[in-house]
């Protein structure tokens, strides 16, 4: 989704060759802590996206990884992507969401009416058999 924006991104700003900074300052050196806001003119960026008032840039990490665990991606996922050595730093990201919640749901859902349609074979064969069904309901038939 972001890949030729970053391309363009890269082309225009980024520092020349594989070694090159990514993001740079004014004057093509690293940027600091200390100089980020200034030199990114942040809270205007802040502002013009319309993002709220003292919106941080580590709050971008925290949203990307977010949308990550809402995906579905897996704790070790969620590791791997953020460069994580331990299960409880991945965990902050997962945050329980009224919409994950949903989607848990309806995958419940889903799974409960393959359930029946496993059941209904196997009602079919107890009928052709002639059995009640009692003993074995569960078994799906092979």
């Amino acid at each position: 989704m972001l890949v030729d924006e970053l391309c363009r991104h890269v082309e225009r700003y980024a520092g020349p060759g594989a070694e090159g900074l990514v993001f740079r300052g004014e004057k093509g050196a690293i940027l600091r802590r200390g100089n980020f806001g200034r030199s990114t003119k942040w809270q205007v960026v802040v502002a013009a996206a319309g993002l709220p008032a003292g919106f941080h840039f580590h709050d971008l990490r925290h949203t990307g990884n977010q949308l990550a665990a809402n995906s579905g991606a897996t704790t070790r996922e969620l590791m791997h992507r953020m460069g994580h050595g331990s299960m409880r730093a991945a965990l902050i990201y997962q945050h329980a969401t009224t919409d994950r919640d949903r989607s848990i749901a309806d995958a419940l859902g889903e799974l409960v009416d393959l359930g029946r349609t496993d059941d209904s074979a196997v009602e079919s064969k107890e009928e052709e058999d002639g059995d009640d069904g009692a003993a074995g309901a569960l078994v799906p038939v092979a």
